[in-house]
């Protein structure tokens, strides 16, 4: 078993894992590393694009591994969605006909 679940149900991606820890860990640090980094770069500091290239690659890591989950819930909430207009439409053809 792989230390990062990569295939969710949309069940299970809407409960709170050790996935969405990471992902809260990651994002303020990404977030911190990429405007430091920006901010540094622009004064040309060496250190500066380390920082902002240690940021982005935090960025792509989170992405990686909240990505699935996100994935999951947005189709589940699609295809409700899509019954949902079906449901509507139904409804509104059948008041039409009055």
């Amino acid at each position: 078993m792989a230390f990062i679940k990569r295939d969710w149900t949309p069940h299970e991606a809407d409960e709170w894992t050790k996935e969405d820890w990471i992902a809260v860990v990651l994002s303020p640090l990404s977030y911190i590393c990429i405007a430091i980094g920006l901010a540094m770069s622009l004064f040309l500091l060496p250190i500066g694009f380390v920082i902002l290239g240690i940021g982005v690659v935090i960025t792509v890591v989170m992405f990686w591994i909240i990505d699935p989950k996100i994935s999951s819930i947005s189709s589940a909430y699609e295809k409700k969605q899509k019954k949902y207009l079906e449901d509507l439409e139904q409804i509104q053809r059948w008041e039409d006909k009055k």
